[in-house]
């Protein structure tokens, strides 16, 4: 496939502003730092550690389970299909990604065959991801599915994720152009949630006016680290949450709660889009998200 282009969309710039109060406490005078946000195709050359670094992240505690050196080579494999998002140009770690694999045309590399048995897996848990458990189960002929992985660090706007979705449409359609084997009956999309639960060190403290722990299981409980996942739940076959094979370790919801009463519980997500709603997905996605005029 040709190379299309290099820099990604710099009409789509996002800006990042953080005030920064001085120490008369005055909310009147404050410093905005803009922060130009671009978009690159993946560079096998330098992206190699923070691609790692970013799939680590999505995995969370289940990334032991998988060699994640394979995992980012593999992405880094399609350059022209994907998306970085950097601020010190191309040659920086990126501060999100987006990539799509073939799980069918790669079905021998053996961190596919890994991670299309953990899906399965963890599908077939949730009796909401029923549809997903048949289509993974299939290995007499392999369900033409694009798995869709993408993340971005904490703090990152939201903003920067419509460029990604809108270019991979733009990039496949181009990659079916020069018969490329990108044609997907399905996108699987692996994401996270999380779930509130009390603090244990408000237990310890005994403080009676913190609020209980929410009742497990009731689906106001759960809420998406991304925005976006709102809305392209919307438009799935099926979509559901899943446990980590690898619990965390004791104290670490509330090494997340980040100055509020609830610790942190974090699971997987999965949501399945047919091939035909995924444009009308990438689009309310985009409406969604809109940056502010």
């Amino acid at each position: 496939m040709a190379k299309r282009k290099s820099l990604k969309d710099a009409d789509n710039d996002v800006s990042m502003s953080d005030r920064r109060d001085d120490d008369s406490g005055s909310e009147s005078d404050t410093e905005l730092i803009n922060v130009e946000f671009e978009w690159f195709d993946p560079q096998p050359e330098v992206d190699f550690h923070g691609l790692k670094t970013l799939l680590r992240q999505l995995f969370d505690t289940d990334a032991q389970l998988f060699d994640i050196s394979a995992l980012a080579d593999l992405i880094l494999s399609q350059p022209l299909l994907g998306s970085t998002v950097k601020v010190d140009g191309k040659e920086t770690d990126p501060y999100a990604f987006l990539s799509v694999l073939n799980i069918s045309e790669h079905k021998d590399k053996q961190v596919i065959k890994d991670l299309t048995k953990y899906l399965a897996q963890k599908a077939s848990s949730n009796p909401s991801l029923a549809a997903l458990s048949r289509l993974l189960s299939n290995t007499d002929q392999p369900p033409a599915v694009g798995l869709i992985l993408t993340e971005r660090l904490i703090n990152i706007p939201s903003e920067v994720v419509p460029p990604m979705y809108s270019m991979l449409v733009e990039e496949i359609a181009w990659a079916l152009e020069e018969k490329e084997p990108y044609s997907f009956t399905h996108y699987l999309i692996l994401s996270k949630t999380y779930e509130e639960v009390e603090s244990k060190l408000d237990a310890e403290e005994s403080r009676p006016q913190k609020k209980k722990k929410k009742t497990a299981g009731s689906s106001s409980d759960r809420f998406y680290f991304h925005p976006e996942d709102e809305v392209l739940e919307k438009h799935t076959l099926c979509h559901g949450k899943f446990e980590y094979t690898h619990k965390q370790a004791e104290g670490a919801s509330d090494a997340k709660r980040a100055f509020q009463d609830f610790g942190i519980q974090p699971a997987g997500s999965l949501m399945l889009i047919e091939g035909g709603k995924f444009d009308d997905a990438v689009k309310a996605i985009t409406d969604y998200l809109k940056p502010p005029v």
